[in-house]
């Protein structure tokens, strides 16, 4: 399949989770992994601030990707970050100029680093991290698309917003991270019961849910009482 199939292939999938049972946090992490498959990268992730300016990470295309995110703001230096405050793109960036970073990053494999900001209403809400495993430059175009993609963000943020009556950005947020909480949690028990990894298990939950028309949080939830039994996911 061509790119240019490919990515309206994937917006079109996109477009089809802004339903009743929109779920932010299965949003963004599909929007993390098709970044991955539509640009030259080898990962990506997301950070959304709250109204005190305070970034969380959201979504990664992967687990090893979510760690060097946690370690970007803990250490309070990265592209992402850069980004954020600036609210300009960070593209081809020498990783060497955020030291405490860069060593982590070249540990993960990591050899160079872009980002690009979450805009809403001409306020900058967040930042995408696109990770590279050598050191290549991000071209116009996949920076300009990476942007769009970036962009679909804001508007999965401004569907729920108008969904649950949201006013402040922060308790938006906090719902949001809860739910993270809730899949991580299920994401772990379901691995365990099962014997898979758990990314195998994540993609189970996400499959049973796109499957039934429930959100992920539901379904994570649903493992986690016990009203959803293990038989009754899709076998990977």
């Amino acid at each position: 399949m061509s790119r240019e199939r490919r990515l309206t292939q994937v917006f079109v999938e996109l477009a089809d989770t802004l339903v009743d049972e929109f779920d932010l946090v299965d949003f963004l992490g599909m929007l993390a992994e098709a970044t991955v498959e539509l640009l030259s990268v080898d990962a990506a992730g997301l950070m959304l601030a709250d109204d005190h300016g305070v970034l969380h990470v959201m979504a990664s295309s992967d687990d090893q990707t979510e760690l060097l995110e946690l370690f970007e703001l803990q250490q309070d230096q990265g592209p992402c970050l850069d980004a954020f405050r600036t609210g300009q793109p960070v593209i081809d960036a020498d990783i060497s100029r955020w030291p405490e970073f860069a060593a982590t990053a070249t540990a993960g494999g990591y050899l160079s680093a872009h980002a690009l900001p979450l805009r809403l209403r001409g306020k900058i809400i967040g930042a995408m991290n696109l990770f590279r495993c050598d050191v290549a430059p991000l071209d116009p175009d996949e920076a300009a698309l990476g942007q769009a993609l970036a962009d679909m963000a804001t508007i999965g943020l401004l569907h729920e917003r108008e969904m649950r009556g949201y006013i402040e950005l922060t308790a938006q947020l906090e719902h949001a991270l809860d739910s993270r909480v809730v899949i991580e949690q299920a994401k772990g028990m379901l691995a365990e019961r099962t014997g898979l990894t758990l990314a195998a298990a994540f993609t189970t939950m996400r499959s049973h849910a796109r499957r039934t028309g429930q959100g992920l949080t539901t379904v994570a939830r649903a493992v986690l009482d016990g009203s959803l039994q293990t038989c009754a996911l899709p076998a990977h």
